[in-house]
């Protein structure tokens, strides 16, 4: 359907409806306002008016207790005597019967007769007063003479007393006392009055103002008076939304105008609005609550027609807006949107177009549409040309524009006669396309064709051990000697093994892309970690006749946080590598830390092999891509290089490969490790103190060896350099010709450390765990041999007894040694050393004498821990002393007396 309606009054319709809307609103609001105001002011007008009437009421009342205290209670004033008679009420209630019964009295307490006449002319003197009111007045007077309360009050006590219980006078009497008293007792407040509250059997509000006198020699006199309000509030006010409370801020009469005294504020507090005047003529203050729901409820059943016709009203407007809308604007609004889509669509289509784009209507000489590449190439065009040629050409024809060759197709529009259609295409750019089509064609091409060549030499790889697993397995069946049984065994679990090795690296792989393996973070120490690997890949290295050099330059003692598991892999999987290629010579493997940086871990390993071929090494990117390499043992992987190369980016690090054929192969592991936290003491190493003697004839020996003792704390000394005076401990030494003393025999081919003498232990060089237990070991051995405690028979005892029995110095001996022996052990105490090797060397040549040869030994011993200064060494040695003399003079000592 066609929309026939002017868009622009269409506009003005709409426009008018939210104009009356907003105004409907808008009049809504200000009536509400308005009408709120109104509210607001006429119940401040009202609290104004109460206010007022309650500050009158306070000035009347006192002056009326300055009257009656002036007239009754005043002590020189005469006091009339009583017409009336009291009556006893209950226990210290006496009621006052009186011929007049506006006001009633009651006195609480034991009185004397001056007090009833008092109270009796007080009770007429506000008979006259009360007389024509209809609230309820009361008066409580606490008389300071005899300290007793009396109620004077316009209610009727008789009908109060018979409905009540017996003990509610007695109960009001303490009450009221107790209230009073609380207000006169405090100090500087000579009048006090009380907040709004509700009267118990009448319901009306009221308040009391309390007056008190004081008096020389007697309590202080307090006049109250309950004073209702119920008469000043209007009917559409509740009355328990009143509230009379204390005003800490008081007003100067004098210096406050009267419009700042009869200023009323409002307050919002917790969903109440409050209203408060201060009294004038007294520290109060006023307050009238509303609460905000019921304020609202009032408004809205005040004006519910008023906002039924603007609801109303208002409805219409949107009604009116939504059907004018929908039925005439929208359909209009929906057509230019479509068509905008449709535009942007075919802007779109043509600007992302790769060839030149022009749709030219002749008959207006005006382009219609175009692209970039066509605005760009029309300056150069001739279009009518173009048209003429390429009508004569079957709407193809090749121009030059720019130096550049362009095929341009015309295609005539069905529906205009004077319109085309231009094509624009770079030959350049569709030869640079093809060109790279063909690239893409040649790397698939290449993709497919390796492939091609990791199944095949996976299928290889697979093949050979399957079948030799096979051939192994029939020979097994059919050899019968246990001996040959036994090697066959032997080769099918080996041969099982590599089969289950290359199936756990290829599962391996397979969950480093599909990202299921995470590396873990554990601490441990890459010295312990190596050895292991060694240790298990000794027996490889050894079936080859290989030499294998380990250099840890690593931090003694350093713990790292990572995969230990990942980094074992690696190296193992390159070190197996090294050993396969490697036909003679040597493997070395180093392990370092970058300059600065001890996290990037460096692992050397450097074979003498006959290195690695090109094909070799685009395993690196692709696996299973050439052949693997064997030798008459084992047999390589194709799998090996990309594992590793995956596995060092797992661990932030990488893997480079550098070869040379016939030379050798350098593989470099770079890793990122976490180090672990530095304790705060520095520990002791564990070699300090100790001196080795070296002996080596391999230059990677020895450096190997004087790395390690460096590294924990050790000092040493070359075999050829050393002179005729230096002290050692051991010998450490590769060639078994050079041995002599405690001696560490280095070699290659031991699996750890092997005792071969008392004094001689044979250790492989490359594993830092067994070095140090075999330097450890020696180190004990030689400590046990010096620190030997004399081991004597019961013969070799009687022995020396005798001996020393038939000597001519025996009473010299018996004389001397024990004072000497006294004396090693005061020297020792005092740390005299000299004296103490004096005393030593004195022993020695009295047991030299005597030819007791224990004694002389021990002397000796002695003196050498003296000169070293070893202070647990020289107790030894002065207990195994005073042991063997002891033992001499047993017998020796009685028969000499």
């Amino acid at each position: 359907m066609q929309n026939r309606q002017s868009p622009h009054r269409s506009r003005h319709i709409i426009r008018s409806f939210w104009l009356q809307s907003v105004l409907l609103v808008v009049a809504l609001i200000l009536y509400g306002y308005n009408y709120t105001n109104a509210y607001l002011a006429d119940k401040k007008k009202a609290i104004i008016g109460i206010t007022a009437a309650v500050q009158s009421r306070i000035d009347n009342y006192r002056y009326l207790t300055q009257q009656i205290y002036t007239k009754f209670g005043n002590p020189t004033t005469p006091v009339m005597e009583p017409e009336q008679k009291e009556k006893l009420l209950n226990a210290d209630v006496y009621y006052l019967d009186k011929k007049r019964n506006k006001t009633d009295v009651l006195i609480f307490g034991n009185h004397s007769n001056d007090t009833l006449a008092m109270i009796s002319n007080i009770s007429n003197f506000l008979d006259s007063r009360w007389g024509t009111k209809k609230e309820n007045y009361t008066l409580y007077y606490l008389n300071g003479r005899d300290n007793s309360l009396s109620l004077v009050t316009t209610q009727s006590i008789k009908d109060l007393t018979s409905r009540l219980k017996e003990n509610y006078l007695t109960a009001l009497a303490s009450e009221l006392r107790a209230e009073i008293l609380q207000q006169t007792n405090m100090l500087d407040k000579r009048e006090s009055f009380s907040g709004l509250r509700k009267q118990r059997f009448q319901g009306n509000y009221s308040f009391s103002i309390r007056t008190t006198f004081n008096q020389p020699g007697h309590l202080a006199t307090v006049l109250a008076f309950e004073l209702p309000i119920n008469d000043i509030i209007p009917l559409n006010m509740a009355r328990s939304n009143f509230l009379l409370l204390d005003d800490n801020d008081e007003f100067d009469n004098i210096t406050a105008p009267d419009a700042e005294q009869h200023q009323v504020t409002t307050t919002l507090h917790r969903g109440w609005l409050e209203f408060t005047l201060p009294l004038s003529n007294a520290p109060l203050k006023l307050i009238y609550r509303v609460s905000i729901f019921n304020l609202v409820i009032d408004l809205l059943r005040n004006n519910i027609w008023l906002l039924v016709v603007n609801l109303l009203l208002l409805m219409l407007s949107i009604i009116g807006f939504y059907f004018i809308r929908h039925q005439y604007i929208r359909p209009s609004e929906n057509m230019a949107v479509e068509l905008e889509k449709e535009r942007s669509l075919t802007d779109e289509i043509i600007n992302n177009l790769t060839s030149g784009l022009i749709v030219y209507d002749f008959a207006s000489n005006r382009a219609i549409a175009s692209n970039k590449i066509a605005d760009h190439l029309r300056p150069h065009l001739n279009l009518k040309k173009i048209a003429h040629m390429a009508k004569q050409h079957h709407g193809v024809i090749q121009a030059t524009v720019n130096n550049k060759i362009y095929e341009i197709r015309l295609c005539h529009s069905q529906r205009s006669a004077e319109t085309y259609l231009f094509l624009l295409d770079d030959q350049k750019k569709e030869m640079v396309v093809n060109k790279r089509l063909q690239q893409a064609q040649h790397e698939y091409d290449k993709t497919v064709q390796a492939r091609q060549l990791m199944l095949q030499n996976l299928a290889v790889e697979l093949n050979q051990p399957i079948n030799q697993i096979n051939n192994l397995v029939g020979r097994l069946n059919t050899q019968p000697e246990p001996q040959q049984q036994q090697s066959l065994l032997k080769q099918l679990s080996q041969t099982s093994t590599s089969v289950l090795d290359l199936i756990d690296n290829i599962i391996l792989l397979t969950r480093l892309e599909t990202q299921d393996i995470q590396p873990s973070y554990q601490l441990f120490s890459p010295a312990v970690l190596l050895d292991e690997l060694l240790l298990d890949l000794l027996p490889l290295i050894e079936q080859k006749g290989l030499t294998l050099f380990h250099h840890f330059h690593l931090d003694a003692g350093q713990h790292y946080i990572g995969d230990a598991n990942i980094l074992r892999k690696v190296i193992s999987l390159l070190l197996r590598y090294a050993i396969i290629t490697t036909s003679y010579g040597k493997i070395v493997l180093s392990v370092e830390y970058e300059n600065d940086h001890p996290e990037h871990l460096l692992f050397h390993i450097n074979d003498t092999g006959s290195g690695i071929s090109s094909d070799e090494l685009s395993n690196l990117t692709y696996p299973f891509l050439s052949q693997m390499r064997e030798d008459r043992f084992n047999h390589g992987s194709g799998l090996t290089f990309f594992l590793c190369n995956r596995l060092c980016k797992a661990l932030n690090g990488d893997l480079s490969i550098r070869s040379k054929l016939d030379i050798g192969t350098r593989y470099t592991i770079r890793v990122t490790m976490e180090l672990e936290k530095p304790t705060e003491e520095a520990e002791e190493k564990l070699l300090d103190g100790i001196k080795a003697r070296l002996d080596i004839t391999s230059n990677e020996v020895r450096s190997i060896t004087t790395h390690l003792l460096e590294a924990y704390g050790a000092s040493y000394l070359i075999a050829d350099e050393r002179q005729n005076n230096q002290a050692y401990d051991i010998v450490i030494t590769d060639d078994p010709q050079l041995i002599s003393g405690y001696t560490l025999l280095l070699a290659s081919d031991e699996t750890g450390c092997q005792q071969l003498g008392e004094q001689i232990i044979r250790v492989n060089y490359n594993f830092t765990g067994a070095m140090l237990d075999a330097i450890t070991q020696l180190i004990e051995l030689q400590l046990a041999e010096e620190n030997h405690e004399i081991s004597l028979t019961e013969d070799d005892i009687q022995h020396y007894k005798k001996q020393l029995k038939t000597s001519n110095y025996i009473d010299l001996f018996v004389d001397t040694v024990p004072v000497d022996i006294k004396k090693l052990y005061t020297a020792k105490e005092h740390s005299d050393f000299a004296a103490l090797s004096q005393t030593a060397h004195r022993l020695k040549g009295a047991f030299a004498m005597l030819n007791l040869l224990p004694g002389k030994q021990l002397c000796e011993s002695l003196e050498r821990h003296i000169a070293e200064g070893d202070a647990l060494k020289i107790d030894h040695d002065l207990s195994q002393i005073d042991f063997f003399i002891s033992r001499l003079l047993e017998e020796g000592s009685q028969q000499h007396e």
